[in-house]
């Protein structure tokens, strides 16, 4: 046991002896990693407001009514609960009924509302919702939100090539005065930034006879892609 804790103390004092402290003022050259990438989303969160309206003939057409038949045209499309939620009710997303029947008794001629927040996966799917649509009941109907189900994986590969393109802009300046880049001194990590560019549609959500009966093919198009930005504040020591 003697044995041991001598030659443990001999290590430990060979290595404290040996090290070599952290200079007061290193020479430094200091560079931003940075690398851009820019990915087409394959989730979009779409947001449909539906809305009682007068049906000539039949009078007002229910919520209920409304709410069921969209609910009903979603599931022939393949669309669950995972991708199907509401999302608030008349602007209110809790006590909606008794909000809602102590107005429709002040004001019988009031007409409710609803939305529901859908989860797609490309724009082919959101026309085959749209087609769907009733154009009377459908008030509103647009994106609220792109992403990518990699979205982590692609943001890991983006810091990845920052560091990488930031230790070449060192040693091209390093270079330039007859210097080495050496190891790494400082990373210093903000917050990654993501840009939503403008959506496109492949068609209208509601569209003319003249665009039906055309015999020309839609032109296909996608969204618009996501671009994903990472910048950092990187020191490397010169040797």
């Amino acid at each position: 046991m003697k044995h041991l804790m001598m030659t443990l103390a001999a290590v430990a004092g060979f290595f404290f002896a040996n090290a070599q402290p952290a200079p007061a003022n290193p020479r430094l050259v200091n560079v931003t990693a940075s690398a851009e990438m820019e990915v087409v989303p394959d989730e979009v969160w779409v947001q449909v407001q539906l809305q009682e309206y007068d049906k000539k003939g039949t009078g007002k057409v229910s919520i209920e009514k409304i709410s069921n038949e969209f609910l009903a045209r979603m599931k022939s499309l393949g669309l669950t609960e995972k991708e199907v939620s509401l999302l608030n009710a008349s602007g209110f997303d809790n006590n909606y009924w008794q909000w809602y029947r102590r107005s429709k008794q002040k004001t019988p001629d009031m007409k409710a509302s609803t939305s529901y927040l859908l989860k797609l996966n490309s724009v082919k799917q959101m026309e085959q919702v749209v087609q769907q649509l009733d154009d009377e009941a459908t008030q509103n109907f647009y994106i609220q939100k792109l992403s990518h189900t990699k979205m982590d994986s692609f943001r890991e590969q983006l810091k990845i090539q920052a560091l990488k393109n930031a230790r070449e802009k060192a040693r091209v300046l390093a270079e330039a005065v007859g210097a080495k880049v050496g190891a790494v001194y400082q990373i210093n990590e903000p917050m990654e930034q993501m840009y939503d560019r403008p959506m496109v549609y492949a068609q209208a959500m509601r569209k003319s006879a003249a665009m039906e009966m055309a015999e020309e093919p839609a032109m296909e198009v996608d969204f618009k892609k996501l671009k994903l930005k990472f910048e950092a504040p990187v020191s490397f020591l010169l040797d």
